[in-house]
C-alpha cells in the first residue's frame, strides 16, 4: 500500500474527565519499526489502549486506510493490529502452548496454526522447553517472549509492544531485541513503547517524543539519538 499503514490525527483520550493525549498525530508505515518514547505519564500506554479499542477516543485513527472509529477491541485485533501490553498479561493458569494457542483463537485455519506453532517454536526454544508449564511460573523474559508469541500466532499486520524491556536483565533484552528483528523480517510492522530511549532509538526506524500527552518531536531515530536535548533530556548525557 501507498499510504502508511496506521495512520493517526488529532487523537484524544482519557481516563473519565482526565484528559490525557490532546491533539496526537502519528503515522506507521509498512516494514518499519516505529518507537514511541517519553517520560513516566507522557502518555504512551494510553495512547496504545486507544488504538487496541480499550479505551475511548476522538479524533480520526485508520489502520490499512479504514477507519477504526467505533471498533471493538476484538475487531481491531482481528484485523491485524495486535497490542502485546505492560506486564505481558498472560493467562497465569494456563499452559505456555495454550496461551500461544489462544493467539490464534479467531483463526480457523487448523493446520497452519500448528505449523506456527512449530515455527516459533524453532525459533525460541525456551518456549518448546516450557510449552506445558503454566505461564504464571515462568521468568520475567520467558514471559515477554510467550507474550510475544502469542501475538505473533495471531498474524498481526502490525504489532503494538508496550515496555518490552521493563524489570529485565540486558541479556535477556538483547533476545528480544534479536525477536523484534525476525518478526520485521516476517513481514510484521512494529510500533514500539519504551522508557529505555536509548533501545527504542538503537532499534528503530522513526521515532516520536511524547510529552504531557502531545506528540513534541518527530524524526528519524539516527537523527533523534544525535540530538543534543535529546540525550540530555531522555539519556542522561
Amino acid at each position: 500500500m501507498s499510504g502508511p499503514l496506521l495512520r493517526v490525527e488529532g487523537l484524544q483520550a482519557g481516563y473519565g474527565e482526565l484528559p490525557v493525549l490532546r491533539d496526537v498525530a502519528l503515522e506507521v508505515y509498512e516494514a518499519e519499526i516505529v518507537a514511541l518514547v517519553g517520560c513516566n505519564g507522557a502518555g504512551k500506554t494510553t495512547l496504545l489502549r486507544a488504538l487496541s479499542g480499550t479505551l475511548p477516543w476522538r479524533g480520526r485513527v485508520t489502520f490499512e486506510g479504514v477507519s477504526l472509529q467505533g471498533a471493538t477491541p476484538d475487531a481491531i485485533f482481528g484485523r491485524g493490529l495486535v497490542h502485546i501490553p505492560e506486564g505481558r498479561q498472560l493467562f497465569d493458569r494456563m499452559t505456555v502452548q495454550d496461551n500461544l494457542l489462544m493467539g490464534a483463537y479467531r483463526r480457523n485455519d487448523g493446520r497452519m496454526i500448528w505449523e506456527d506453532l512449530e515455527r516459533i517454536y524453532m525459533e525460541l526454544p525456551r518456549l518448546r522447553e516450557r510449552r506445558k508449564q503454566l505461564a504464571g511460573t515462568l521468568s520475567g523474559g520467558e514471559q515477554q517472549m510467550c507474550a510475544m508469541a502469542r501475538a505473533l500466532m495471531a498474524r498481526p499486520r502490525l504489532m503494538m509492544v508496550d515496555e518490552m524491556s521493563l524489570g529485565l536483565a540486558p541479556v535477556i533484552v538483547e533476545q528480544l531485541m534479536e525477536v523484534l528483528g525476525r518478526m520485521l523480517k516476517q513481514g510484521v510492522t512494529i510500533l514500539l513503547v519504551e522508557q529505555n530511549v536509548h533501545l527504542a532509538l538503537s532499534i528503530a526506524d522513526r521515532c516520536y517524543v511524547l510529552e504531557t500527552g502531545t506528540v513534541v518531536r518527530s524524526a528519524r531515530a539516527a537523527e533523534l539519538i544525535n540530538d543534543p536535548e535529546v540525550r540530555r533530556a531522555y539519556l542522561g548525557l
